[in-house]
């Protein structure tokens, strides 16, 4: 039986190892270069991978056949199943580690085997299950419960956006139930025209930078349905506790409490009747944007200080939770929710909720000048409780809910009344009300940042293939990015992001699911015409583009052949975004001719300081040796510069030599010279005339290819004024008889040292013709290459010649080993621990 286990092991063990090279050498081949050159290599390898899946989802399947750990088995059916089932693939691999470690410990007898009845006893310590949440986390197979919804979204809506309202509680003025166009004076409505372009909307802050260009963009006349409770927003005024300051009210402890699980009409009425009796409510949301076009408020979590509800909001009848307005709406109840700046568009998108009493914790931060902003910093500075943000990225559709998301989804609320009623009290302390304005007093800030909030209005997004505008158009993301594509790239770019916005209404599914954007900018850089060479190129390819490659393979060449005559890239950026004036004139100056430069007499030419021609702006429109250097990629040919204006005046106000040959000439055959101020002659002492010389006015900076010598005390008294015979060296009076004193000693100390070293090795004549050779004034010894001892071979010490030589070597590390030593690793076993795997 060993023999035939050892056998089996050894033949799986090769097995494994000659596939791991195989797959090692296979990765590190540049794979997607051969798929685009062979389409024959590409469908093998497709047919490889798919029975290479098939083999190891069946694996996994038996593996988790009597599992209680991990059920149901991962499917792999291509490599996002296998990115997105990853955590569940590490699952089974450690259970299965789990279960050879238990075995291994009962077959050596390091833990004995309990019979049924012992493991029946509660004093038997069991090996803790695997959560099954990391295998519902990353969900993406499962089905899309906006199928099921009473309304299912469609994705095609034009603007306006229609309010789900059906009727108004706790209203100042009537619902509205048909648009009205809109007033352009009014900047409060214009912002509400702007959020058009944007599926997110847009901040009051952001109008007047915007607001040129979108009126030449808009239609005309526009038309809107007005926020149905915008009158009691902007009339609302907060209760009287939230300008006072009281101690905070302790919220319960988290393992004592439980929330209770809305999924049915009956609590849903409950659950409004208990939050009417609340003064504040705490209110967050858990949103799902991958599997959806625009996106599903998966679950709703309320707080009060004595109770938590989870509202499951992917009902069939989640439209009748606009019911929760009678909460909402009431301006007695505060309520308290963290960036609400989404939220108050997703509870307008999907349920019809508003908004009246808002108080966003997030601008509290802000105003208090808090070092972070997230709700888990509040959680951890309040609280003491740190935020299981591993859960945050979840998919949120998981029914039923695992306790893991249920408690995370809980701790987002069940805190946020304890933590408003501490930030309240700072923002009262920290603030002045009797300053005019409201100047100085962050309460007030606090409060009219979450008003404005609570006006913002959900709009349907409008896709515009033209300009690229709106939240899903591709102008932030062209503008963003240094990419700059000619013609036919621009017009391939369009078309891709145009094909893939409308794969994702039609499927409901996120753009970003259906092709990621890097794959965009690597298709349209490319622009592929055959299958192969797309499939090859998207890597990761999603399900999307590998069921639609034949027809994007045809847009793309549609596309590429209409960009011949279409606009480029900057027209286009050029007319939602005009470009700044610097870069106007540089193009208009690009245009213009410009005369040779003509280097005027230096004697006519005011100075600034330096010398050289005046000084002139910084900044200059094109570049006297490159000309345009950064506009003539996306100039064409016939747009390019001549060799005429190649030599343009330099505008700088750093001085320049004049572009002659000589520039250009051998650097040790050419002297670099420049004008200098003339200089009054220095009187001599000795009543000698002032000599002069031909280069008085000529100032050598220096004398390239030149060594730079030391001036000696002859060279320095051949040249009047103490200047050295090198042009270069100045000498300082007072100071030149003194360098050079200390340059002899120097060399007087240096030529005693050489003399005693010669002294004392003797004058050595080589009897084969060696001889001694004068260097600047002293004998050296020449190198005897013929009788040097081998250094390969060396020669053999004697025992009294070696311990001499090792008394004279240094070695730093004879000391190293002197330290005390510690006491040696102890293993001890331990109960709960294997003695198989440590």
């Amino acid at each position: 039986m060993e023999n035939d286990f050892a056998s089996l092991q050894s033949s799986i063990s090769a097995a494994l190892v000659a596939t791991t090279r195989s797959a090692s050498a296979l990765a590190n081949e540049d794979l997607q270069f051969h798929r685009s050159l062979e389409p024959s290599l590409a469908v093998n390898l497709d047919r490889q991978n798919a029975r290479l899946l098939g083999l190891a989802t069946g694996l996994l399947g038996a593996a988790t056949a009597t599992s209680e750990t991990v059920r149901p088995p991962p499917s792999l059916r291509d490599i996002e199943g296998i990115e997105n089932n990853w955590r569940a693939v590490v699952d089974v691999v450690d259970s299965l580690l789990e279960r050879a470690d238990t075995a291994l410990d009962e077959f050596t007898g390091a833990v004995r085997r309990l019979s049924p009845a012992a493991d029946t006893q509660t004093n038997v310590i069991r090996t803790p299950k695997v959560s099954k949440i990391a295998a519902q986390l990353k969900a993406q197979d499962m089905d899309k419960p906006q199928l099921m919804f009473e309304n299912v979204p469609t994705n095609q809506e034009q603007p306006p956006f229609k309010p789900l309202l059906l009727t108004k509680p706790h209203a100042s003025a009537p619902l509205v139930t048909a648009p009205v166009a809109l007033d352009e004076d009014s900047q409060s409505q214009y912002a509400a025209y702007l959020s058009i372009f944007s599926c997110h909307g847009l901040e009051h802050k952001h109008i007047s930078l915007r607001t040129k260009r979108q009126k030449a963009l808009r239609p005309n006349p526009i038309t809107r349905y007005p926020h149905p409770y915008q009158l009691e927003i902007e009339q609302y005024r907060y209760p009287t506790s939230v300008h006072t300051v009281a101690d905070p009210i302790p919220y319960h402890p988290f393992d004592t409490t439980t929330a209770i699980f809305v999924d049915t009409e009956e609590l849903l009425e409950e659950m409004i009747a208990e939050l009417k009796q609340a003064k504040e409510i705490a209110v967050d949301l858990e949103h799902h944007d991958q599997r959806s076009y625009i996106g599903l408020v998966s679950l709703m979590q309320i707080s009060t200080r004595d109770q938590d509800w989870i509202v499951d909001t992917l009902k069939p009848w989640r439209r009748k939770l606009q019911a929760l307005n009678a909460v909402f709406a009431d301006p007695s109840i505060v309520k308290v929710l963290h960036g609400a700046y989404m939220d108050i568009m997703w509870l307008q998108r999907d349920l019809g909720l508003y908004m009246v009493g808002l108080f966003d914790t997030h601008y509290a931060c802000r105003a208090l000048g808090y070092v972070k902003g997230s709700l888990a910093f509040l959680l951890k500075k309040f609280a003491n409780v740190d935020a299981q943000k591993q859960y945050q990225m979840a998919d949120w559709r998981v029914r039923p809910l695992p306790q893991e998301l249920f408690d995370y989804a809980r701790s987002d609320t069940h805190y946020l009344l304890y933590i408003f009623d501490c930030m309240r009290n700072e923002l009262i302390q920290r603030s002045n009300p009797s300053a005019p304005d409201h100047e100085g007093d962050k309460l007030w800030d606090v409060l009219q940042k979450s008003s404005e909030t609570a006006l913002q209005r959900y709009e349907h997004p409008v896709y515009d293939p033209e300009l690229g505008q709106g939240s899903s158009g591709w102008y932030k993301m062209l503008s963003r990015t240094p990419a700059i594509y000619n013609k036919e790239q621009f017009s391939v770019f369009r078309a891709v992001h145009q094909w893939r916005d409308g794969v994702g209404r039609e499927q409901d599914d996120s753009v970003h699911y259906v092709m990621p954007n890097h794959q965009i900018f690597s298709i349209a850089r490319e622009m592929p015409t055959n299958r192969a060479a797309l499939l090859g190129m998207a890597q990761p390819t999603t399900q999307a583009v590998r069921l639609h490659a034949d027809e994007l393979v045809s847009i793309i060449i549609r596309a590429k052949d209409a960009g011949k005559d279409g606009p480029e890239v900057m027209a286009i950026l050029d007319k939602v975004e005009p470009r700044s004036a610097t870069a106007v004139a540089k193009q208009d100056a690009s245009s213009r001719s410009v005369a040779p430069y003509v280097q005027k007499p230096t004697a006519a030419v005011p100075t600034n300081g330096l010398m050289g021609p005046p000084a002139l702006p910084l900044r200059i429109p094109t570049s006297a040796f490159w000309g345009d250097a950064f506009e003539s990629s996306v100039h064409a040919p016939d747009q390019q510069k001549s060799l005429s204006t190649a030599f343009a005046p330099l505008e700088l106000s750093v001085p320049l030599p004049a572009l002659t040959a000589e520039v250009f000439a051998d650097p040790a055959d050419v002297e670099i010279y420049m004008p200098v101020r003339e200089k009054p002659a220095t009187p001599q002492t000795n009543g000698t005339p002032t000599q002069t010389t031909d280069n008085d006015d000529v100032f050598v900076l220096k004398d390239l290819g030149k060594k730079r010598k030391r001036a000696t005390r002859d060279n320095a008294d051949a040249q009047p004024d103490g200047v050295a015979a090198q042009n270069d060296e100045v000498a300082i009076d007072g100071g030149a008889e003194q360098a050079i004193a200390k340059a002899e000693r120097k060399k007087a100390k240096k030529e005693a040292r050489r003399a005693e070293k010669l002294a004392a090795q003797g004058a050595v004549a080589s009897s084969d013709g060696v001889e001694l050779a004068e260097v600047d004034g002293g004998a050296e010894e020449p190198f005897d290459y013929a009788n040097a001892p081998s250094i390969l071979n060396p020669p053999r010490e004697d025992r009294k010649q070696m311990r001499e030589r090792k008394k004279k070597e240094v070695n730093p590390y004879a000391k190293s080993l002197d330290t005390p030593k510690g006491l040696p690793r102890v293993q001890m076993e331990r109960a709960g621990r294997t003695m198989t795997y440590k």
